[in-house]
């Protein structure tokens, strides 16, 4: 088996950053979230984002990790990053994979053959966080929350979400369709890079919004 090399995640952030160009629609998807994220810490609020995926295996914990890093970046401290599905499942191998070989540090600590827990985190970061399928309304999904689905099917079938304060639909193509083929790794990596991107842009502007 081919060991992917593990990569430095400020560079591979800040690379995915400036190669990204977004469509219109997209830029203002960002820039809605961005917009309800500033309020809530113009407000001395703490904003909860939970990116919701229908097995809450891959997108949505993808999402979750690179949105945790973002924040640490743009000196965000006041907000956190959770995720969550229509249904649990499993911490997918291959997010797991990727998230590593982009230099992000995974620590088991629960261990279950279905669905074990990671502590993440990375080189010199402030503060850590918890990755595991699990469902939307989980207990450590801190509420209330700023809901983003990630793929359609989650979006069409969670028609009310108890605990959102706000709702936004960023969907990405989900990288499944290529497991167990010649094309995996790529589209598993290309799958992050653009939601590291998307979350980079998304809280650069946050920040600029944010009252100092």
């Amino acid at each position: 088996m081919t060991t992917i090399p593990q990569k430095n995640v400020k560079d591979l952030f800040e690379k995915a950053i400036n190669t990204t160009k977004l469509t219109i629609n997209r830029e203002h998807i960002l820039q809605d979230i961005a917009n309800k994220i500033a309020e809530i810490l113009n407000n001395k609020r703490t904003v909860n984002l939970n990116f919701i995926c229908t097995h809450n295996s891959r997108r949505s914990l993808i999402a979750q990790t690179w949105a945790y890093y973002a924040m640490e970046y743009y000196g965000i401290t006041n907000g956190y990053s959770f995720s969550g599905g229509t249904e649990a499942t499993c911490f997918h191998a291959n997010t797991l994979k990727t998230l590593e070989a982009s230099g992000f540090k995974f620590s088991l600590e629960e261990f279950s053959h279905k669905n074990p827990k990671y502590i993440i985190n990375y080189k010199d970061a402030e503060k850590e966080i918890i990755g595991f399928s699990k469902l939307v309304d989980h207990s450590i999904n801190s509420t209330p929350f700023l809901a983003i689905t990630t793929c359609n099917d989650a979006d069409e079938n969670c028609p009310v979400i108890l605990d959102a304060e706000a709702r936004f639909h960023l969907p990405y193509k989900d990288p499944k369709v290529y497991d167990d083929t010649e094309n995996q790794k790529q589209a598993y990596l290309e799958t992050s890079l653009l939601i590291a991107a998307e979350m980079g842009i998304l809280f650069n502007k946050v920040k600029q919004l944010v009252k100092s």
